[in-house]
């Protein structure tokens, strides 16, 4: 993994930093004996985490500590397998141990009720919608046992921190709509407040999360033309400076459009995206655009010269492909039902490489993002 330099009087501070943290939880043990653990440091940040973590404590504690930088991990929703109870659970999967690990709950009194099924949907999950936006998982939008939005300020969860916040109030607190992030700017549009509103249907919202000094806030952008982005939650996938979105997933026929966020404008899908848009999609980087044709279970990624979608791969494990996220040369993938677990291909290597990751026991997947590693220790 590539790390920035570290001056020497940094790296000191820094050492004595974690010598102290680390006595705080373990004898302390010199990372390199006969270095001092400044100059150690420097050495040790070279190191692939995965090998540090297999050779010694005192290494592997290094790994997880505030001041290597962090690796990519797998955030995800989860559920029990096994019950039909409204129940989930945030964790993390590290990728360098192999273990999930529990986020702790968000701060909320009662404790946040998010409804997955009602008699009313009985062949589907109602959606519960996030977002990975720099470096943060935002809990965007979900339903409650009466059929009402269930978040009315966005919940951000920061993994340096392992601690949760609250973004700034919706004003109008909506589900089913459609959610998206180019870069650090989140954006909410279309979907049903507490009961379906033209204006509501058609309004765009967008949250910049640099914007904390100043005061976090909403707000509103150039309308969409109409309401037919409010029948069920839609990825605003990022793309170029653009937002890239269409209203109906699977196969079935569909419209899509792409907001521009630089100019506030609105334009057409061009028809080769529009017809090759099969099933979840993700950005890499914002760079290149990534799907899976959900009853074929083939991964694509969009050529924009040629406006047509080049097959990276047809795996099995890819058919009913439900979520996707994209960083650091991986697509993941969670198909229906999501008990067996998160499929990662490798889209760098040649040719691509395809692993699975399992569900935790007893639980199933519901999404699944990628973002930096819970930090293990305290961060002061």
């Amino acid at each position: 993994m590539n790390t920035a330099n570290i001056t020497a009087v940094t790296a000191a501070g820094a050492a004595v930093k974690c010598r102290r943290k680390l006595h705080q939880h373990h004898q302390y043990q010199s990372l390199i004996p006969g270095l001092p653990d400044d100059i150690a440091q420097i050495c040790l940040s070279r190191v692939q985490p995965l090998t540090l973590y297999s050779v010694c404590q005192s290494w592997r504690r290094l790994v997880y500590s505030p001041w290597v930088p962090p690796f990519l991990s797998i955030f995800s929703l989860l559920k029990p397998s096994k019950s039909s109870e409204n129940s989930v659970q945030f964790a993390n999967f590290d990728p360098i141990s192999a273990k999930w690990h529990l986020l702790p709950p968000p701060p909320l009194d009662p404790p946040l009720r998010l409804l997955l099924r009602h008699p009313s949907f009985i062949s589907r999950h109602l959606p519960i919608q996030s977002l990975s936006v720099s470096g943060n998982f935002v809990l965007l939008a979900a339903t409650t046992d009466n059929l009402l939005p269930a978040l009315s300020h966005p919940l951000v969860f920061n993994p340096l921190t392992s601690k949760w916040s609250y973004g700034p109030p919706l004003a109008t607190p909506r589900r089913w709509c459609v959610a998206g992030a180019c870069p650090s700017v989140v954006y909410v549009a279309s979907g049903i407040g507490s009961h379906y509103n033209p204006e509501v249907a058609r309004s765009v919202e967008k949250w910049d999360l640099t914007s904390r000094q100043k005061g976090w806030k909403w707000e509103k952008m150039s309308c969409l033309k109409d309401g037919k982005f409010s029948r069920e939650a839609i990825e605003a996938v990022g793309w170029k400076g653009k937002l890239c979105m269409v209203n109906v997933k699977g196969d079935a026929a569909k419209e899509g459009i792409i907001y521009d966020v630089r100019s506030d404008t609105w334009q057409e899908m061009p028809e080769g995206m529009l017809v090759g848009w099969r099933g979840p999609a993700a950005a890499m980087d914002e760079e290149t655009i990534y799907t899976v044709d959900e009853s074929k279970g083939a991964l694509k990624k969009y050529d924009q010269g040629s406006d047509s979608w080049i097959e990276v791969l047809e795996n099995e494990m890819l058919k009913g492909a439900q979520q996707m996220a994209t960083a650091g040369g991986r697509v993941c993938v969670v198909s229906d039902g999501g008990g067996d677990g998160i499929v990662v291909v490798d889209v760098v290597a040649e040719p691509p490489r395809v692993v699975v990751v399992e569900s935790p026991v007893g639980f199933q997947v519901l999404d699944v993002h990628i973002l930096p590693r819970m930090s293990q220790l305290d961060s002061e």
